[in-house]
C-alpha cells in the first residue's frame, strides 16, 4: 500500500504532461509565506509546470535546512523582503494561512488585478479524490484524526491534511482518485476559499477565538460557514445541534443538513439515546456502539466522535467499521495527553488548548486535584469564562501563570474570586513550581488557553518542550 510521504519532488504523481489542459503550465506564480504550506505549494506548482517565485520576510539563514528540497528546483527565491517588488509580472499570488487577506501585499495584488488564492484553495483544485472537511473553534484535530482512522479501517488510503500540519498541497501531490482526503480547516484558510468543495463537511462549534485577526465574532462565525459555500443538495453539512451559532447556519445552506448531539435526538445525523450512539438518515436508524465505549475521554470527545460518525456514515462507511475505530482510537498528541507519572503525580500535556473554550473542556475532564499551567500569546480575547470555571471547580487548587497573558489572567482570576495562583518566568520554572506544590494523587495540567507565539514556534513545539521538561524530572 502507498504511504503518505512528506515533501519531496520524486514522490509527485502529478505532472504537467499528464494534464492535457493544465492551467498552471507556464503561469508565473508568487508564493508568500515559506512555512510548511508555502513549501508544499511551491513543490506542487513547480511539478505542474508553473514558474514559481517564493517569498518570505524572514532571511534565508533563519530557515535552516527547511528549504533544501526547494533549492534543488528551478525556482526564484525572494527571501528577507516584503515581496511587493516580486509582484511585478506575476500571473497569480498564493498566500499561506499566516498571511491575512488585508495584508499590504494582498491589497497591492488586488490593485494590480493579480488573482489571489490561499494555499488550501489552490491545492484543492488538484485533488481528484473524495474529500471531507472539518472546522470549528475546538476539536478539529481530534475529529479529523479519528476520521482518518475510520476511513483507513474501511480500507481507504486516507490523507489527513490542512491545518493539522500536513499541508493540503502535500496531499495533492500524492492522493489518487480512489483515495480519501480529510481536511482540517481553520478560519485563516476559510478567508480565501471559493471553490473548495468537501462532499461532507462539519462545523463542530463556534466560540471566541482569533479576534486579533478577524475583529468580531460575526466575521469569525461567517468564515466558519464558508466551508459549505461550494456544496450542493447532494452534499452533507454536519452541524452541532447544541451550538446556537452552528444551528443558525442550517437555514442558509443548500446542502443536506445533518446534526450531531450528545444531549438530544436529532432529525437526521448522530446522537446518543439510552447510552447508545445512533445514526439516523432517511428514516432509517443504526446503533453504532455504546457511548461509554468511545476510547477518547470526556464529553467534548464524545461530541467529536458523533461528528466523525456523521461524516463517515454520510460517505457510506459501515457501522461496524465506525464502531471499531471509536473503540480503538486513542486520541492525538498534545490534546489532554498523559505524559508520565512522577512521585504519583500525573502530568498532562494539553498544549493544543490554545483558546478559552478548549481549556475549559480540559478543566472539566480532570478527575483529581489539579495544578494548572496557563498563559501565552495574546489573541485579544476575554478569560472571564475560564476564570469562572476554575473558581467553581474545586479540583483546580492552584494555577501557575506564564507568558504574555499572565497579567490579564491574574486580573480575571482575581475578579472571579480565585486567588490561588503564582507566576513563573519560563515553562521550565512553571514545571518545577508545580513539582513543589503537588503531592501524590494530584495532576499537573498544561493547558495554556492561549496561542504559543510569545515563547514558541507553535503549540506542537510548546507541547514537546513541556514533555521534555516532565521527562527530565
Amino acid at each position: 500500500m502507498r504511504e503518505p510521504v512528506y515533501f519531496g519532488i520524486k514522490h509527485h504523481h502529478f505532472s504537467a504532461e499528464s494534464a492535457p489542459e493544465n492551467p498552471w503550465q507556464g503561469k508565473r506564480v508568487l508564493i508568500v509565506g515559506m512555512a510548511r504550506s508555502g513549501i508544499a505549494a511551491a513543490e506542487l506548482l513547480h511539478s505542474a509546470g508553473a514558474l514559481v517565485t517564493v517569498n518570505d520576510a524572514k532571511a534565508e539563514e533563519t530557515f535552516g535546512d527547511k528549504l533544501d528540497e526547494l533549492k534543488k528546483l528551478n525556482l526564484v527565491f525572494r527571501l528577507g523582503e516584503n515581496g511587493m517588488d516580486a509582484l511585478v509580472n506575476q500571473d497569480m499570488l498564493i498566500i499561506s494561512p499566516g498571511v491575512p487577506i488585508d495584508a499590504p501585499i494582498v491589497k497591492k495584488a488586488e490593485m494590480m488585478r493579480i488573482p489571489v488564492l490561499g494555499e488550501m484553495e489552490m491545492a484543492a483544485r488538484f485533488i481528484k479524490s473524495d474529500m471531507v472537511a472539518v472546522t470549528g473553534t475546538n476539536g478539529k484535530t481530534t475529529t479529523v484524526s479519528l476520521l482518518g482512522a475510520i476511513f483507513r479501517e474501511a480500507g481507504k488510503l486516507c490523507y489527513v491534511a490542512g491545518n493539522i500540519g500536513y499541508p493540503l498541497s502535500a496531499a495533492a501531490m500524492l492522493a489518487q482518485k480512489e483515495d480519501m482526503v480529510v481536511v482540517e480547516v481553520s478560519s485563516f484558510q476559510l478567508e480565501t476559499t471559493k471553490n473548495f468543495h468537501p462532499l461532507s463537511a462539519a462545523v463542530l462549534n463556534v466560540t471566541e477565538d482569533h479576534l486579533n485577526r478577524h475583529g468580531t465574532m460575526e466575521v469569525y462565525t461567517g468564515l466558519k460557514k464558508h466551508i459549505f459555500d461550494a456544496q450542493s443538495h447532494k452534499d452533507y453539512a454536519v452541524l452541532n445541534y447544541e451550538d446556537e451559532a452552528c444551528r443558525e447556519m442550517a437555514d442558509e445552506l443548500g446542502s443536506h443538513v445533518l446534526y450531531f448531539s450528545r444531549l438530544h435526538e436529532v432529525p437526521e445525523g448522530a446522537f446518543v439515546r439510552d447510552g447508545q450512539i445512533i445514526w439516523r438518515l432517511n428514516g432509517e436508524e443504526k446503533a453504532i456502539c455504546r457511548a461509554d465505549e468511545v476510547r477518547i475521554p470526556g464529553p467534548h470527545n464524545l461530541e467529536n466522535a458523533l461528528a466523525a460518525t456523521a461524516i463517515a456514515a454520510s460517505r457510506g462507511v459501515p457501522g461496524a467499521v465506525i464502531r471499531h475505530a471509536l473503540r480503538t482510537f486513542a486520541g492525538v498528541e498534545h490534546r489532554i495527553e498523559f505524559v508520565r507519572e512522577v512521585n504519583e503525580v500525573r502530568y498532562i500535556n494539553d498544549s493544543k488548548g490554545t483558546n478559552v473554550d478548549s481549556t475549559i473542556k480540559a478543566v472539566q475532564s480532570m478527575l483529581a486535584p489539579t495544578v494548572m499551567i496557563l498563559g501565552g500569546y495574546d489573541k485579544h480575547v476575554s478569560f472571564r469564562a475560564l476564570a469562572e470555571e476554575i473558581k467553581r471547580t474545586p479540583l483546580i487548587f492552584h494555577c501557575v501563570l506564564i507568558g504574555a497573558t499572565a497579567a490579564q489572567l491574574e486580573k480575571e482570576l482575581t475578579q472571579a474570586g480565585y486567588t490561588a495562583f503564582s507566576h513563573a518566568r519560563t515553562l521550565k520554572d512553571a514545571v518545577l513550581k508545580c513539582r513543589e506544590i503537588t503531592e501524590a494523587g494530584n495532576n499537573v495540567l498544561f493547558s495554556p488557553a492561549c496561542a504559543s507565539f510569545d515563547m514558541f514556534e507553535d503549540y506542537e513545539q510548546r507541547g514537546r518542550i513541556f514533555k521534555q521538561l516532565v521527562n527530565q524530572l
